[in-house]
């Protein structure tokens, strides 16, 4: 490559205009947010460069990406695009807002108004995964500024937002497990609130726990089925492993006898609860 373009600085005649354009669109990951500018010297020869000059135009780049408009902001992780679609952030979520006469979970609010300070006077783009909807039709996907931020990374980085990974869909999952341990750790958002800390096995009443929560306990059995492997917690508890998605477990043995903390949500059925593990950022070992 050559050495201007490894330096960023990039000038091109307009008589090589062609082959050179075709050089500068496969070299655009280097400058995503840079301007590219077009100018004649004093001979009248083109030149096209990422450096202004005076009397330089701006030149219009269409990277390969379709920006939109966000009509409504519902909560921090779903959104409805000018195009009437409606979004649902892959990987991550966010604490609900009031609905229904329901009140609003802690740090719903917070998460919902960074977001909508966050999309003003901007647009976005998506990047799907394996899985383009969800079973009400929601489009699942990453959301990207015309600043190239990753809003849903944004969101888990701040505390505002805790990881939810469903599989098939992995895209980015390194960053978002990465960025939520580092918010964790420093008691960022959520991190700090009492409805999200961790709850001993042994406090769990018979009401359970609404919404998104945080177990610990010690895995007391494992017990395959067909279908899923459970992981024995107490009495009142179980967590769930799909078959399905096993093969993204370490060795389920592993977790046996070993306090863990489990997140997700409880179902309760015959007045016993079970919580589904979808990936392993779900069942954290502690000791």
């Amino acid at each position: 490559m050559p050495k201007s373009l490894l330096s960023g600085q990039v000038c091109l005649s307009a008589r090589k205009f062609r082959p050179s354009l075709l050089l500068l669109f496969l070299c655009l990951p280097l400058w995503a947010c840079a301007e590219i500018y077009h100018w004649h010297d004093a001979n009248g020869e083109g030149h096209f460069s990422d450096q202004f000059h005076a009397n330089a135009e701006t030149v219009k780049i269409n990277p390969g990406y379709s920006y939109y408009r966000v009509k409504t902001v519902y909560d921090g992780d779903t959104v409805m695009l000018e195009d009437g679609r409606k979004i649902r952030f892959l990987g991550i979520n966010t604490p609900e807002v009031g609905h229904r006469g329901q009140p609003s979970d802690a740090g719903g609010e917070l998460a919902k108004a960074w977001l909508v300070d966050k999309l003003k006077n901007t647009r976005v783009r998506l990047e799907t995964d394996v899985e383009k909807t969800d079973k009400y039709k929601r489009t699942l996907a990453h959301l990207f500024t015309e600043k190239n931020e990753h809003i849903n990374l944004s969101l888990v980085a701040l505390g505002l937002a805790a990881c939810s990974i469903y599989p098939p869909n992995l895209l980015y999952v390194n960053e978002l497990l990465a960025a939520e341990k580092k918010a964790g750790q420093a008691k960022l958002g959520i991190w700090q609130m009492p409805d999200y800390a961790v709850i001993p096995v042994s406090q769990l009443g018979e009401a359970g726990h609404q919404g998104w929560t945080r177990l610990t306990g010690k895995v007391l059995d494992i017990h395959p089925t067909r279908k899923s492997i459970y992981l024995k917690l107490s009495d009142a508890l179980d967590v769930r492993i799909e078959r399905e998605w096993l093969a993204l477990f370490p060795d389920v043995t592993t977790y046996l006898g070993k306090t863990v903390e489990v997140r997700g949500w409880l179902n309760k059925n015959n007045g016993h609860f079970s919580l589904l593990a979808r990936h392993p950022s779900a069942i954290i070992i502690r000791d």
